[in-house]
């Protein structure tokens, strides 16, 4: 599955679900319908008539069987190399916005430490949000270190949030600024 908008999903069974950016827990009724925004490795965003709600990827039964584990997902533990990193940033979505994270720009800087006596590796992100009033900030954030500690080898990861240099839409790649209809 994609990360791209869908069409209508019909829900085949009661589920609990995530409303977004409040964060207050809901139950989503079977047969409501519900538009498929993002599927990531962890949870799936919809959206709802009233809004937008977070359901964990173990309910994804409750979408439909059209609904399938998104690919690229690691397999095998191994040595973490950046590439491996930046493949998995670019799962990361704000759900308000549907392009990934780093097209966005919002990644400033990605490291990768090996730890002493073959305890995995360390991963530092640094990255920024859309603007510093974002209300989904820490879902962002707490995302990236879930798709970061997916990563097999990986045993550690620091995600900090920073300001300088500020955001602006020319840190979008071409793609993410045509898709966005800024072009």
């Amino acid at each position: 599955m994609s990360n791209e908008p869908s069409d209508l999903l019909v829900l085949t069974r009661d589920v609990e679900a995530v409303l977004i950016p409040a964060e207050a827990s809901v139950t989503l009724k079977a047969g409501n319908q519900v538009r498929l925004v993002q599927a990531t490795d962890t949870h799936f965003t919809v959206r709802l008539n009233s809004g937008m709600a977070r359901i964990d990827r173990r309910h994804a039964d409750a979408l439909g069987p059209a609904v399938a584990r998104p690919a690229g997902e690691a397999e095998a533990p191994g040595a973490v190399d950046e590439e491996m990193v930046w493949k998995q940033l670019r799962t990361c979505f704000d759900p308000e916005i549907p392009v990934n994270i780093v097209d966005l720009g919002l990644i400033y800087d990605c490291r990768i430490a090996p730890q002493p006596e073959g305890g995995g590796a360390k991963v530092e992100v640094k990255m920024t949000l859309t603007a510093p009033g974002c209300s989904m900030g820490e879902y962002i954030k707490m995302d990236v270190e879930q798709k970061i500690m997916s990563i097999p080898g990986v045993s550690e990861t620091l995600v900090e949030l920073v300001w300088d240099p500020p955001w602006n839409q020319n840190m979008m790649t071409e793609a993410a600024r045509l898709e966005l209809g800024l072009m």
